[in-house]
């Protein structure tokens, strides 16, 4: 064979080189994405740990911001309920130092002007006690006690204007009326904290009162219902 000529040869050299130039040059693009490709993918990793770690920060705080909500709402209601301690304590000072609610001294002097009767009939009334006693003076009130049912219980209480009718009245003992003798003393003041005696006289002044004839013999005043006189 003949020798190819001396221009050939170089244009296939040219040609070879060229083509690895571009073949080098393709790579580096291609290594220049696979670089940037891993950058971002590394980004997106450090991302979602940083998002992680972020979420178990607010995770770990949530219990504490909701332990401080309780401790500040148990506060609060041991502050309202102090509060509804002090009203309640200051009503109850305020009822018990009323005027509605008799002092010692003001039962006392009523007690001193009334007489306990024992063995009234059940069926008497309170006007045929008033007419009973009212010889010995102005009868105030009379009250004939019952028990929750509204039974009589068979004594009754006579309250007088004056404090001296109650020597007139215990005369009046063994005095008959509806065929019963009726046991007069005067009334004992009931002492809050002692027990009073039993038998005549006792004046304890339990129980609910009935009747409460009130104005004397003249008949002013009226039925006053039931209810406890003091």
């Amino acid at each position: 064979p003949l020798p190819s000529p001396p221009h050939r040869s170089g244009r296939a050299r040219g040609r070879a080189g060229i083509m690895a130039a571009v073949e080098d040059e393709v790579n580096e693009l291609l290594d220049e994405d696979y670089e940037e490709e891993e950058e971002e993918e590394q980004k997106q990793e450090e991302a979602k740990d940083e998002g992680a770690a972020a979420k178990g920060d607010e995770e770990a705080a949530a219990p504490e911001d909701e332990l401080e909500a309780m401790k500040a709402t148990l506060k609060g209601m041991e502050e309202e309920e102090a509060k509804l301690r002090d009203m309640q304590a200051q009503v109850e000072k305020e009822m018990g130092g009323g005027a509605a609610r008799p002092d010692a001294a003001a039962k006392e002097e009523v007690d001193n002007r009334s007489v306990y009767v024992g063995q009234v009939d059940y069926a008497v009334t309170p006007e045929q006690l008033q007419s009973h006693f009212a010889s010995c003076g102005t009868v105030n009130r009379v009250t004939i006690m019952t028990d929750r049912f509204n039974n009589p219980k068979g004594f009754a209480y006579i309250e007088f204007l004056e404090p001296d009718a109650v020597q007139h009245a215990v005369l009046l003992n063994d005095s008959e009326l509806n065929g019963r003798k009726l046991k007069v003393s005067p009334k004992r003041t009931n002492v809050p904290g002692m027990r009073a005696g039993r038998g005549r006289g006792r004046g304890r002044g339990r129980g609910r009162g009935r009747g409460g004839y009130r104005g004397g013999y003249r008949g002013r005043g009226g039925y006053r219902g039931y209810g406890s006189p003091y």
